[in-house]
């Protein structure tokens, strides 16, 4: 029996080649895309629980709240002495690891290489669980000039993992001192949220540990264990009486040098579960500490998939009862000759479980050969091994008997329960079917509609984000970096370029974002970025003077006494004639006069609000970065002579660049991935609906075959027809449109409100994807719809 049922639905199969191809792809596909988002969202969920022991791990976080602006700020970072000073003093927490990021130059022969490396407490393998291949975990960090690597790094320096007791010259204020590798680590693994190729011990002077001002600086991440059963509210509060009686003096010291502004800043130290950084949203893993991800991501994928899937299974349901309307009379027949109706039943389950398995087989074959390219969308490592996980197994193996029964159950009980007379001379029908059938339809087109609408709003957005003017010239802008550059260095490296004729302009600039605070209007404190430059800059990159002037050698105190603004900085500060205004550094008793506003340009991402920012040429101030202008299509000479120069005058530093114009355009790295994640799941989308409006336009054709026979023998058009059986389902998916598009103009108007700088959401948005969406049901649906018209209606009406 069971041999002659795979017979039958081989023949099946293979008989109706199209429909099999059609619907085995349609349900791949959704099981494909379904199998990649749980590998992203099994990932996500997964981040750093591999370490021993961590569900007592958490991180020292500081919530702080601005009295004079009514704003409550959340940092991961904290300074020297939380960890050691909390641990020391309050019973529940066990030990402290502090992680530093840095990027220190690195001298193998003559080369001179900067890594990002971390700085870390000496019990940091104590807390954290990384294997060492080589090496004691418990004394590795011990010694101040002592190294580890991972395997990797170990390979690139010494070509070999057998390293310990081999040194690596790295740079240590001005000269470069021997290190010596004391551990070989294991490759961190990928859902870590701490990656590190190079770790050094934590540098504190006996000094730092003893300056309880320190307890102001935020700058690395302090984690901490705490034993067992220890209530973190009651650690939470043991922290915050600490920390008030241990800074008293501090505070009052702050007070005599800042003034009473002080007492609007309150701060108090909370803690956060290790696991919840990675998809912390006001919290996030950062300063060193690696892939900070937002849940919403998840959220947003684990509902396409579900969409998806859902759609692709429903597809399979009615493709199989689309077809089954063609083995009316191979049912009658088998009922007729003693066919039980639960052997029919068996049989189309059968059927349906066959095509699961092989929808099933192709999925895993899709997922293999598209994962390099998922991989690269989600900026992940994953791989098809993490779908044999025991749990996401029984979930497949639950999916497949889910998708099988779904899919055979409903034809086998309706097919089965019919009058043999009635199946052997074609006068049935699935009453009801439709309404089921013309209701996935309008979800399916309503759902396409909103993706497809969204990402034509994601590709608008990320058009104007990369093509929106910036206020300045980034054009033919090539950034050289060099910290720690002194005001001799840059005019003489400065000097030296301007001798090839390629190179238009240089000005240099502090490297970094720098910000501080200072007064204004006698008492104001406000806060801005820093920037130091010379006075090339500004014209230099094509910035707008709007009052005053900018910074002149013909003015020699512009240096010590004058600075710019820009009018961000006009406006918060409230003037109506800014030139002229003092701006006082008190901390320091320095006071700078404004000589010039500039006209306000993006100096960050347009994800972020221009602030106010000040522009200064204080001698003190040390440059990092080099602007250099160069002459189009030079940029092979040009690069070549910077280069030259660069490791002519500074023979010890790191030579790199980029262009300015890259820069930017990586701020929007972020949006570019999930223009492209909406792209394929609007066309995937797409693609799935109309393998269900094919099944239902087949279905409808079938039914109404002897209709349209005897249409065209009274006259009908090929045109009549096809408008008769295509008028249906656009009016379906016109229905579609009118649910998707208030739905897509809420979530993308909602969307677009988290970016300061955004487009208007035009007509041309919505209308384009519906015309969009229109034709390709109407080309999906004119196939068959062509198809029935021009066939022969004497065939049609032979039965009668």
């Amino acid at each position: 029996m069971l041999k002659n049922y795979l017979k039958i639905a081989l023949r099946n199969l293979t008989r109706n080649k199209i429909y099999s191809f059609i619907n085995i792809a349609g349900l791949s596909l959704g099981l494909a895309c379904s199998m990649l988002i749980i590998l992203y969202v099994k990932d996500e969920v997964s981040y750093d629980r591999f370490h021993a022991g961590v569900d007592h791990i958490y991180r020292i976080t500081t919530q702080s709240f601005d009295k004079k602006e009514n704003k409550e700020r959340k940092d991961g970072n904290t300074g020297y002495l939380q960890g050691p000073r909390f641990t020391a003093n309050i019973p529940g927490i066990k030990s402290f690891v502090r992680v530093q990021s840095r990027t220190t130059d690195f001298k193998k022969g003559t080369d001179i290489i900067s890594h990002d490396l971390l700085y870390v407490d000496s019990n940091f393998f104590s807390m954290f669980t990384f294997p060492l291949i080589e090496g004691n975990a418990k004394t590795c960090l011990k010694e101040p000039h002592a190294v580890v690597l991972s395997e990797d790094e170990a390979k690139k320096q010494f070509g070999t993992t057998n390293a310990v007791g081999k040194t690596v010259l790295i740079k240590d204020k001005d000269e470069f001192i021997p290190f010596t590798v004391t551990a070989i680590a294991k490759k961190c693994p990928q859902n870590s949220s701490i990656k590190f190729e190079i770790l050094l011990p934590m540098q504190e002077s006996a000094e730092d540990a003893q300056n309880s001002e320190n307890w102001f600086n935020f700058f690395l991440n302090t984690f901490i264990v705490l034993s067992p059963n220890t209530s973190i509210q009651t650690v939470e509060a043991q922290m915050k009486k600490f920390y008030d009686a241990d800074t008293k003096d501090a505070i009052r010291t702050l007070k005599a040098k800042f003034g009473p502004t002080v007492d609007d800043w309150k701060a108090e130290y909370k803690l956060q579960p290790f696991l919840g950084m990675h998809l912390s949203k006001d919290l996030p893993a950062q300063n060193g500490l690696s892939d900070a991800s937002n849940p919403v991501y998840s959220y947003i994928l684990s509902g396409i998939a579900i969409f998806i899937l859902l759609i692709a299974s429903i597809n399979f349901v009615n493709l199989t009862i689309a077809r089954s309307v063609r083995r009316a009379k191979e049912i009658g027949i088998r009922k007729v000759v003693g066919g039980e109706r639960k052997q029919l039943i068996a049989q189309f389950l059968g059927e349906s479980f066959l095509l699961c398995l092989f929808a099933f087989l192709l999925a895993i074959a899709i997922v293999q050969l598209v994962l390099p390219v998922f991989n690269d969308l989600s900026n992940k490592a994953l791989a098809i091994s993490y779908l044999f996980d025991i749990k996401l197994v029984a979930g497949y193996i639950l999916l497949f008997l889910l998708t099988g029964l779904l899919a055979g159950f409903y034809p086998a009980l309706v097919l089965s329960s019919y009058n043999p007379v009635q199946t052997l001379y074609s006068r049935f029908n699935f009453r009801g079917k439709s309404y089921l059938q013309k209701s996935l339809v309008v979800l399916q087109f309503s759902l396409a509609s909103f993706l497809i609408i969204a990402t034509f709003t994601i590709y608008a957005q990320f058009n104007y984000l990369t093509t929106e003017k910036l206020g300045y010239d980034d054009s033919n802008l090539v950034v050289v970096q060099k910290w720690g550059m002194s005001r001799n260095e840059a005019a003489l490296f400065k000097t030296e370029l301007l001798k090839n004729p390629n190179i238009i302009n240089v000005a240099p600039k502090n490297g970094g974002s720098w910000g501080t605070v200072a007064k204004v209007n006698i008492d104001s404190i406000m806060l801005f970025a820093y920037e130091t430059v010379d006075e090339s800059y500004i014209p230099m990159l094509k910035i707008t003077v709007l009052q005053g002037r900018n910074f002149s050698k013909n003015f020699p105190s512009d240096s010590s006494h004058s600075v710019l603004v820009n009018e961000a900085f006009v406006k918060k500060a409230g003037w109506k004639n800014p030139l002229g205004q003092q701006v006082s550094f008190w901390y320091n008793n320095q006071k700078y006069t404004v000589i010039g506003v500039v006209k306000s340009y993006h100096f960050e991402s347009l994800n972020q609000e221009i602030g106010p920012q000040l522009f200064t040429m204080k001698a003190g101030n040390e440059y990092g970065v080099s602007f250099i202008k160069i002459k189009p299509g030079t940029e092979t000479a040009s690069l070549k002579y910077i280069e030259q120069i660069f490791k002519k005058l500074f023979p010890v530093s790191p030579y790199s660049y980029t262009f300015k114009r890259d820069e930017n355009y990586k701020n929007y790295e972020a949006e570019a991935k999930w223009k492209q994640i909406m792209l394929f799941s609007a066309i995937l989308t797409i693609f799935i609906s109309c393998i269900g409006l094919f099944g239902l336009s087949v279905s409808s054709a079938e039914k109404r075959t002897k209709e349209i026979g005897i249409r065209k023998i009274l006259g009908a058009s090929v045109n009549n027809v096809v408008a008769i059986l295509s008028k249906d389902f656009v009016k379906l998916v016109m229905i579609a449109l009118l649910i998707a598009v208030p739905l897509s103009w809420i979530a993308a108007n909602k969307w677009l409100q988290n970016y300061p700088y955004r487009i208007n959401l035009s007509w041309q948005i919505f209308v384009i994807p519906g015309a969009l969406v229109i034709f390709i049901a109407l080309a999906t649906v004119s196939f068959q719809a062509i198809r029935a018209a021009i066939a022969n209606p004497v065939k049609s009406l032979r039965a009668e």
